[in-house]
C-alpha cells in the first residue's frame, strides 16, 4: 500500500492505495464519487474524464498514486453550492443527454474548454470527438455548450 494526499473537489483526502489502483476506481469506489463513469477503461470513450491540476484527463488511464499532491475535480464539483451550474442548465434546456452515461465526462471536458476562452463551434466539435455518445447525435450537446459559451461571454461583458 502507498499513502497519497490530494485535494478532490476542494476537500483534502489522505488514503492508502494499492499502486495499481486506477484513479477512476479510487474516485468511484473509495470516495463514492460515482459521477466519474467507467466505460472502455482504455481512454477512448471519455466517460471517466476529470480535471487533474486544471487539465482534463481520462481517469481510467491514471493511477491513483500518480495524483499524490494533485488537485482533482469531478463532475460533482461543477455546481458548487448551486443545484446546477450554468453549463448543466444549458444541457438540461437543450436535452443534451438521454441515458446520461457520457454526460459527466463531456461536462468536465466542456467546462475545461470554456474556462480557456470562447471556443468556436469547430473547437467544441473537436473536443467532443474524444467522447462517445450513442444517444443524442451530438447536436444538442454542441448547442448546449454554445449557449453556455455565449451566456458566459455576455456575463463577462456586463450583459448578463
Amino acid at each position: 500500500m502507498t499513502g497519497i494526499t490530494l485535494t478532490v473537489n476542494g476537500r483534502i483526502v489522505v488514503e492508502e492505495v494499492e499502486p495499481r489502483l486506477l484513479l477512476s476506481d479510487f474516485l468511484r469506489h473509495r470516495l463514492g464519487l460515482t459521477g466519474t463513469h467507467v466505460g472502455c477503461e482504455h481512454g477512448v470513450c471519455g466517460a471517466c474524464t476529470v480535471r487533474l491540476d486544471g487539465v482534463s484527463v481520462r481517469a481510467c488511464c491514471v493511477l491513483a498514486v500518480q495524483v499524490d499532491g494533485s488537485t482533482v475535480e469531478t463532475v460533482e464539483s461543477l455546481a458548487g453550492d448551486a443545484l446546477l451550474s450554468p453549463l448543466q442548465k444549458a444541457f438540461k434546456r437543450h436535452h443534451a443527454l438521454q441515458c446520461g452515461f457520457c454526460t459527466p465526462g463531456i461536462l468536465i471536458a466542456a467546462d475545461d474548454l470554456l474556462s480557456r476562452g470562447d471556443p468556436s463551434r469547430e473547437e467544441i466539435v473537436d473536443m467532443l470527438s474524444g467522447h462517445l455518445c450513442r444517444c443524442t447525435g451530438y447536436a444538442p450537446i454542441v448547442a448546449a455548450i454554445e449557449e453556455a459559451r455565449d451566456n458566459s461571454s455576455q456575463a463577462s461583458e456586463g450583459g448578463g
